[in-house]
């Protein structure tokens, strides 16, 4: 029975250590009557005892972390932060620093060598541990990347190298060390290692260049409101409502539930509605970083949420916001980057000069490659060979070949159509594309299909050299529409294999410019929601967006498709930065466009009575803009995707956030509470 007693005596004791470690974790518990202790039978007392012993064990080590864990509450302060101490400190001083702790050299058996790293992770000093205290044998104990605090005296390190000294004078002698938290002996870490996603923790903590990043962005955050709060006028930063309403302005929304049967709120697409009602409020200049929710397939410069520099401006003209935005853009350049400041005013591209010259909206103008149409010059025959489409549009452009040799150009084309970037080029419905390599040494130079007159103006268009490619491309006949062509496309995606390959230098630098005069509507696609309205045409950009001059406004009337908007995107090397517009502030017109001219249905149309009541109660004129913050910072800093510059991006996949596991399932009391059901697909 003796051993029996035991094993209950170490079950009291294993719930009395329960108790205390969910009294930590702030749950209640029970205790246990005494009567409800099991009891042992004589003949199982030696295996309850040696299991029990194994729960007393556990119990002792969840009081040695309970005990640790109050020392790391209870830890002194730090004298210094590394910048000051590095600037001011002197030989003989004590010293309290708190940081990381690199990997251990020791040097013999008393003696060990350690980095400490400050907890901004941009600074490191070195301490030296001697068997001669007590902190030696604490520090060898110690796994790298632990954070701790460290006692000791400031002597000057010594180095053979004076430059090596003047950048690493001091040194720390340890005199104690105050483990904060254990890091685990499971996890690998080392500098500037690739973590995956899940472990986005370990990426920030081991990557300097995106630590880097996240401190470059919150400077440029700090400039643009410097520059739009100094200005006269000032703009007056104001948070929007992130729980808003579903409203059809073009992007799929993320909904809400609540637990009001049947209602739900939406995620602001963007704070559009909430800032003109402002302009309609008296505020004459708003801004604010807005967060932003759409629910879109993801693209290197697209997450489903983001932030937006969002500004408006009441009397005001779409020039004024330009001229606001430009100086932002000046400022940013001039105080945070190590070349020019571009040239203002920007340059202004027309939307149809864009389509024609470039193939897209947003066009990057560094590499050339202009766009010409040609089709009434070329035999019927080559048209034919190039395309299915009866009286086509075809275009033109020349590709500079860096080497100036026909074989290497012929190479490249030739490694490209057959790669998987050139595949959607090949299957093109309307045609692939017609390819030829400039060779002065051949019958008109290798323009033979073009035929003496059309090849003789080729020449004279594009004057082409020795080795270049001329690519020639058809497309359905008709007006601009959307934010590329075929032809554009393939521009854009030659070039970029060309710089890769090194048949083209990487252009440089940053070319800014305005592309302005987009059609205010467009054709209703089914890869975009649009508004809704059956008039089979949407809003290009949204339907607040005002026509640009009185002529446009007699347009609504008799032909919508032609009408001009006063809508203008900022562009930068091919990259869309922002968008804006001078906004509809008639009430009577806004309801106009969308009841008669989209065609929305009443129930839809019902969704913007708040905004159609606050433009009707006196709104000014007035216009704005935002600009995709992540995107302005990922520019600036020359990264490729957006994710790099924000701390815990989505991915590619479905949006998700790997580290925390989102979105995640919803339960059965979550529907319930929400008034929602799973339907079947």
């Amino acid at each position: 029975m003796l051993l029996a007693q035991v094993a209950q005596n170490n079950f009291r004791l294993r719930r009395s250590y329960i108790e205390i470690f969910n009294y930590v974790r702030n749950k209640r518990v029970t205790p246990t009557p005494r009567s409800h202790v099991p009891t042992v039978s004589c003949r199982r007392a030696f295996h309850a005892a040696s299991c029990f012993r194994e729960e007393a064990q556990s119990s002792s080590a969840l009081l040695k972390t309970l005990e640790q864990y109050k020392e790391s509450v209870a830890f002194p302060p730090a004298t210094y932060d590394f910048e000051t101490f590095l600037s001011k400190a002197s030989p003989g001083q004590d010293v309290i620093l708190h940081g990381y702790l690199g990997p251990r050299n020791d040097i013999s058996k008393k003696l060990s060598f350690v980095r400490l790293q400050d907890p901004t992770m941009k600074h490191s000093i070195q301490i030296v541990s001697m068997s001669h205290n007590e902190s030696f044998e604490k520090l060898r104990g110690l796994r790298p990347n632990s954070p701790v605090v460290i006692k000791g005296t400031v002597q000057a390190k010594k180095a053979k190298n004076p430059e090596m000294q003047k950048r690493d004078p001091w040194e720390i002698s340890l005199d104690d060390i105050h483990l904060l938290n254990d890091f685990p002996s499971d996890i690998w870490m080392a500098p500037d290692m690739v973590h995956p996603p899940k472990h986005r923790h370990l990426q920030l903590r081991t990557s300097s260049e995106l630590r880097d990043a996240l401190q470059f962005r919150a400077r440029v955050r700090n400039v643009c409101k410097e520059e739009l709060e100094q200005n006269q006028p000032p703009f007056l930063e104001i948070e929007t409502p992130l729980l808003f309403k579903s409203t059809p302005e073009g992007a799929r929304e993320f909904l809400v539930p609540t637990r009001k049967r049947g209602l739900a709120y939406a995620l602001p697409q963007s704070p559009q509605q909430y800032k003109q009602i402002l302009m309609a409020s008296g505020i004459p200049r708003y801004y604010q970083f807005a967060r932003c929710f759409r629910d879109e397939d993801l693209r290197a410069d697209r997450q489903p949420e983001f932030t937006q520099l969002d500004l408006e401006m009441s009397f005001a003209t779409g020039e004024d916001v330009r001229r606001v935005v430009e100086g932002i853009i000046g400022r940013l350049w001039s105080t945070l980057m190590d070349t020019h400041a571009p040239k203002e005013p920007f340059r202004k591209l027309s939307y149809q000069d864009a389509m024609s010259r470039y193939g897209s909206d947003k066009p990057d103008t560094r590499f050339g490659m202009e766009i010409h149409q040609i089709e009434n010059l070329l035999p019927v025959d080559l048209v034919n060979k190039i395309s299915p489409l009866t009286d086509p549009t075809v275009e033109i452009f020349k590709l500079e070949a860096s080497e100036n040799d026909p074989d290497v150009t012929l190479r490249f084309i030739s490694e490209f159509l057959d790669s998987p970037a050139g595949a959607p080029f090949n299957n093109n419905p309307d045609g692939g594309p017609g390819i030829f390599v400039y060779d002065a040494k051949k019958p008109l130079s290798g323009l033979q299909p073009f035929g003496f007159q059309a090849a003789e103006y080729v020449e004279d268009l594009l004057k082409p050299d020795h080795g270049d490619l001329i690519v020639i491309q058809a497309r359905k006949s008709g007006p601009f529409a959307g934010g590329s062509t075929p032809i554009g496309d393939l521009r854009r995606a030659l070039h970029s294999a060309a710089v890769e390959s090194g048949l083209r230098p990487a252009p440089t630098g940053f070319d800014f410019l305005w592309v302005v005069d987009f059609p205010l509507f467009s054709p209703t696609t089914e890869s975009e929601p649009g508004q809704g309205g059956a008039a089979g045409i949407s809003s290009t950009h949204h339907p607040f967006t005002a026509p640009k001059t009185a002529a446009d406004v007699d347009l609504l009337l008799t032909n919508p498709t032609q009408v001009v908007a006063d809508h203008y995107d900022l562009v930068v090397n091919g990259v869309e930065l922002g968008g804006g517009s001078r906004r509809i502030h008639d009430a009577a017109v806004q309801e106009f466009i969308l009841r008669d001219v989209l065609q929305m249905p009443e129930e839809r149309l019902s969704e913007f009575s708040h905004l159609l009541e606050a433009l009707r109660a006196g709104c000014p004129p007035h216009a704005g803009l935002a600009l995709g913050f992540d995107r302005l910072v990922a520019i600036m800093l020359g990264k490729e995707s957006v994710r790099d510059v924000i701390a815990f991006p989505k991915t590619g996949k479905l949006g998700e956030d790997p580290m925390v596991k989102a979105p995640g399932l919803i339960t059965q009391e979550a529907l319930e509470t929400y008034h929602l059901r799973l339907t079947e697909e």
